[in-house]
């Protein structure tokens, strides 16, 4: 079956597919966060922005920050890589925010994310 991304999700067999930034938007609302998406469609150029270069959700809850990459499992590694390389993480770490990628691959039939804090 051949899947397209449209908009934040997939399109597979003309189904719409939920996308790894709409499963963990999803789980961290339902863990208490108050949860946003923070990349940005650039039109024309046809790429994603992330929040400083690679935040999908920004999440609060009570005085904790986070930001999540979200991601499939087989890319958390290369985004571990992407993100501790980045030029702008020391200035997002010495704000106190909180730094994970959330890497989802369907186990058993059930979502479930690998969390690896970057902080």
């Amino acid at each position: 079956m051949s899947c397209v991304g449209v908009g934040a999700g997939i399109v597979c067999g003309g189904m719409m597919a939920e996308s790894p930034t709409s499963r963990t938007l999803k789980e961290l609302r339902k863990q208490g966060y108050l949860a946003d998406v923070t990349e940005k469609w650039i039109p024309g150029a046809n790429i994603r922005r992330d929040l400083f270069g690679f935040i999908d959700v920004l999440a609060i809850k009570g005085k904790e920050v986070l930001g999540v990459q979200a991601t499939s499992y087989a890319n958390t590694s290369a985004r571990v890589k992407k993100i501790a390389d980045h030029e702008h993480v020391g200035a997002v770490r010495d704000a106190g925010i909180r730094i994970e990628i959330w890497g989802w691959r369907k186990v058993k039939n059930r979502w479930q994310a690998r969390i690896v804090d970057v902080s």
